[in-house]
């Protein structure tokens, strides 16, 4: 096959009306020239991670609709949005299977390429992880009333599957979601460096686990762990066997 007829064909002149509007040349110029590239994984890599990029974007560009709905009194379309900010956090996890293909020594003359940059600098990740804040003084402001409500009676003595509720449970999946994420990723760590390798920022990657123990929306993981408890004070910590006499 002639390889360079093809690579030409791929870059597209950049005319047509849907390469205009996508910017198509602009975008498919955001990757290395293929001499340019330690090895072919690289393509990949570069690719992954600018689409991952690009998902964030949207989810962060989402969140920050989904907050306006909400201050809003429009829960419904909150709901729905949450739900693409979900779709988007399963692709995000699912594509890092792509880099599984890549071999350790693949990845480490690409490493070289990266100098002392990490995931940790990703403009959409850092985004992140600051917007659940404002988004739970949200829920607090207009789904717990000020303070009138509690996570108690909406999940438990209150219990009545509303917006309150809802809305709730969509702050859990988003958190489950990139917890999720983040495992995934530390995954693809240890498959590419090891596990007591150090970080392009010379620390342990270990370190990377304590992401992994971190929870956006605390309360809402407590609130199930104090219903188990007190449900659980009903019949004490261990029950009676079942039984078919029973």
């Amino acid at each position: 096959m002639d390889r360079q007829k093809y690579e030409k064909i791929m870059r597209g002149a950049g005319d047509l009306d849907y390469e205009i509007y996508l910017n198509t040349k602009q975008l498919l110029a955001c990757q290395q020239e293929p001499d340019e590239l330690c090895n072919p994984d690289e393509l990949q890599f570069m690719i992954v991670h600018q689409v991952e990029e690009l998902w964030m974007k949207l989810m962060a560009t989402t969140l920050l609709d989904i907050n306006e709905e909400m201050r809003a009194g429009r829960t419904l379309k909150a709901l729905t949005l949450f739900r693409r900010v979900h779709i988007c956090q399963e692709m995000m996890t699912s594509q890092l299977v792509l880099l599984e293909t890549m071999s350790p020594k693949d990845y480490q003359e690409i490493r070289l390429k990266l100098g002392n940059g990490s995931g940790q600098e990703s403009p959409g990740f850092r985004v992140l992880l600051k917007m659940p804040a404002d988004l739970w003084e949200t829920y607090e402001d207009i789904y717990l009333e000020g303070g009138s409500r509690t996570l108690e009676q909406i999940y438990d003595s209150e219990y009545a599957h509303d917006e309150a509720y809802m809305i709730a449970e969509a702050y859990a999946e988003f958190d489950e979601q990139f917890q999720k994420f983040r495992n995934a990723h530390m995954q693809l760590i240890y498959r590419s460096i090891g596990v007591a390798a150090n970080s392009l920022k010379g620390r342990p990657v270990e370190i990377l686990n304590e992401g992994l123990r971190q929870k956006f929306f605390p309360a809402l993981w407590q609130v199930r762990a104090e219903m188990t408890d007190r449900w659980g004070g009903t019949y004490g910590k261990k029950r009676d066997k079942l039984s078919k006499d029973a």
